[in-house]
Formats: C-alpha cells, structure tokens, sequence
C-alpha cells in the first residue's frame, strides 16, 4: 500500500510484468551467440586458410626436398659442373621425364659463384647472377627454403608468363662434394588450390561444432533468464514489503502521538491555564505555571508539524499540493525558504500521488538534514504523458553515485525510491555536486 490507497490488482498485475521477458533475454542471447557463432567461424576461416596454406608450401618443400636428394643429385657428376654438355643432356632427360610435370614449371641449378649449370631453358644455361642473401644462407646453412619468386629480376624472365610462382630451394651436392643451390618453380595457384582443399574439409567440422556449443548453451542461458527474473520478482516483491512497511510503521506512530502525547500534551496545558486563573494573574507562581502552558503549546505544535511529516492526512483528501504545502510548513518554521509549484486542479493516479510526495518528502528530508540548505524549490509539472517532479536546493550537494549505491551516508531514501520509480516504469535522476546544492528529478508516465 501507498499512504491510504490501495494498489488495485491491475497495477499488480502491471508490476509482475516488470521482471525481464525470459523469451526476449533468450532471444537476445542467441542473437549474440549467433553473431558470435559468425565471427567465431570468420576467424577460423582465416585461420584454418593460413594453417592449410602453410601447410600446402611445406608439402611443396617436402616434394622438391625428395626431387632435388634423389632424383637430381644421384643424376649430377662432376663432368656437368665443368660444364660438359653431355653431361648436362642427359640430366636434362631426367627432368623432363621426372620433374618437369604437374605444377613444376621450371628448374635451375647454381653454383655457388651465381652461375646456373642448368635450367630447363637453355638461354640461361652459363649466365651468371647475383645470388640473394637466402640463396647464400641456405647454401651454408642448409634446410629447405620457399618464397614467392621475384620476376622482376633478369634470371626469371622466362618464367613472367607463367603467372604467380612459388620458389623452393635447397643445397645439393656434386660428387666432388661441391655445394650446389637446387631451384625449383611451382604454380602458386595450385599451391593454394591445395591449401584451399584442406581447409575446406575442416571448416564444417569447425562449424558444426560452434553450432553444437550454441545449442548447449541455449537451455542454460534459458534457466539464467528465469532465475534473473525470479530474483527480480523478488526483489520488488521484497522492496513493496518495505514500502509497506514503513507505512504502516508511520501509521502506527502517528496515531501513538496524535492519541496518547498530544492528547495528553493538551489536558496538561489546559489543566496548566486552570492552575493559572486560580492563583491568580500577579505572582512567580503565575508566572511559571504560563510559561509552562506555553511549552506544552509548543510542543503540541511541534508534534502536529511532525504528523503531517510522518503521515499527510491531507494527501488523499485535499491532493497533491495541499499535501506538498503542508510538507513545507515546518521548513518555514525552521527559517528555510521554502516554495511549491504545482497547480491545483492537477489530476494524476494515486499511486503516482503518493510515489511523487513520498520522493519529494525523501528529496526534502535530505536537503534539510544532510545538505544543510537555506533554499529549496518543489516543482510539479503534467506534460506529454509524464508527470515531472523536481525538487532543487542550495545546500552543500553530494555525489550522485554515492547516494545511489552508499546508503549507509543518509540516502537509503533515495535509493528505495529510486527502485520504485523504475518499477513504475519512470526515470529517476539525481543532479549535484560538492558545493553546489542538489536537485532530485522524478520522471513517471501517467494515462
């Protein structure tokens, strides 16, 4: 309950509403793990293609590895590195007849002085080129090498036309012993044709099982989304309680004050004003028992000031503003200027009534306890489908977060009224800093 209105079963209805859809956190979450699915499947793409291409050049190695150790090397005598041409014919028949095919379109055979013995081209047979540093390495350091050949440079002339190469080389020897860098230039296209082979048989493996993980998770992510709105159910549940609460606690006081010390607070200032007239309007006596009287007056002022701060009878009856005027009253009282904007003729649900007054007694109570303000401005406003509250004061202000999630420092208040106003469907904004004075803002959308 709110003040002294009931909370129908429609607007029950409209806060068990409130939790989150557990169909529309489900559909989030796979909407997410689809685009996850997506990328997760394009990263593996790119891997898998650079792992098969990888792959697909060390098959290559490999091959010309095999060709150069024992095919080309078992043919080599050292008549062809003194450049017999007999020599150097019948090396040639074994290339053509065992290398020379598939996706081999050219070989060469240097010296280390950068001179080719061999090459299936005959105009190259007998020039002499540079060597690159690789070249050089793997002539004294040995292994298998591969690059994408350069055919740009005059030794790869003949090979312009043939399209992109991959180049594989590796050190061989002549019986004498002498090193010789063998080359070999294969079609890159079927290099990554084979890359792309490989790849391609992974990658629905690869798929599939990201698709498995997605409908695993799906039913798990299912039972998070209702045990998040069971919890949220709860903790609104849990928070209407403690609004509940503290109203019926204020009612309990209230009426304990109104029934037993106001009431008794009254007989003894008029059982004080009898004593006086009996002894008479002269004397110290008099004197004492008026001052008395007077007390027992003040205090019962007091009193009725602080009902109407615990519990506004005025609120159902006379709305809004009345009961925001009587809020203000013992701010006056208290020599803070204090103002009300809100027209009288106002007409919101009384839910919202008493959720907007409960904020701005909240806002109010800070203001004067805690910010030590000299000014404050309660403003009510009805415009496009919202009711706006603003409660603004010159006190001392505070950090916004620290009322929010610090209770402990004075605004509890705040922070309950704060998750009231969500559940109602509206914004809460609290605008201050240090120094600066505070202003409260309640948002709250109204038929």
């Amino acid at each position: 309950m709110s003040w002294r209105f009931r909370r129908t079963r429609e607007s029950d209805r409209l806060r068990e509403d409130a939790p989150p859809s557990v169909g529309a956190a489900v559909t989030k979450f796979a909407l997410g793990g689809l685009a996850a699915t997506l990328v997760l499947a394009a990263i593996g793409v790119l891997v898998l293609g650079r792992i098969s291409r990888d792959d697909a050049v060390n098959n290559a190695k490999g091959l010309t590895a095999v060709v150069g150790t024992e095919v080309v090397q078992p043919t080599l005598s050292d008549a062809l590195v003194r450049g017999d041409p007999r020599a150097r014919a019948q090396l040639d028949r074994v290339i053509r007849a065992h290398v020379l095919k598939g996706d081999v379109v050219r070989v060469k055979l240097w010296r280390a002085d950068g001179q080719i013995l061999y090459s299936d081209r005959p105009e190259l047979v007998g020039s002499r080129y540079s060597l690159s540093a690789d070249d050089q390495a793997v002539l004294r350091r040995g292994g298998v090498k591969a690059d994408i050949s350069d055919l740009s440079r005059p030794e790869n002339r003949y090979e312009r036309s043939a399209g992109k190469l991959l180049e594989v080389y590796l050190p061989i020897r002549a019986p004498s012993g002498q090193p010789l860098l063998f080359e070999a230039y294969l079609r890159f296209s079927s290099v990554a044709a084979t890359g792309r082979d490989l790849w391609v048989k992974f990658l629905p493996a690869l798929i599939g099982a990201l698709i498995v993980l997605q409908m695993i998770q799906l039913p798990l992510a299912r039972s998070l989304a209702r045990r998040v709105a069971r919890v949220h159910r709860e903790r609104a549940e849990l928070l209407k309680r403690a609004l509940d609460a503290s109203e019926l606690e204020r009612r309990r006081i209230a009426a304990d004050l109104h029934d037993g010390t106001v009431q008794e607070l009254i007989a003894a200032s008029y059982g004080l004003s009898a004593a006086r007239e009996r002894v008479g309007p002269e004397g110290e006596a008099a004197e004492e028992l008026e001052r008395a009287e007077a007390s027992c007056r003040a205090a019962v002022r007091e009193l009725r000031s602080l009902l109407v701060e615990i519990y506004p009878p005025r609120l159902g009856a006379a709305g809004l503003a009345a009961a925001l005027e009587d809020l203000i009253t013992p701010l006056e009282q208290k020599g803070i200027q204090a103002s009300v904007e809100v027209r009288t003729d106002l007409r919101i649900p009384d839910e919202t009534t008493a959720l907007l007054y409960r904020t701005a007694r909240e806002a109010l109570r800070n203001a004067v306890e805690h910010a030590g303000a000299d000014t404050v401005r309660v403003r009510v406003a009805r415009d496009n489908g919202k009711v706006l509250l603003s409660v603004a004061d010159d006190g001392r202000g505070f950090l916004p977060e620290d009322a929010l999630t610090r209770p402990a420092e004075g605004h509890f208040g705040l922070r309950l009224l704060s998750d009231q106003v969500q559940d109602a469907g509206g914004t809460f904004k609290i605008a201050s800093t240090p120094g600066n004075g505070a202003t409260v803002s309640v948002e709250v959308p109204v038929p």
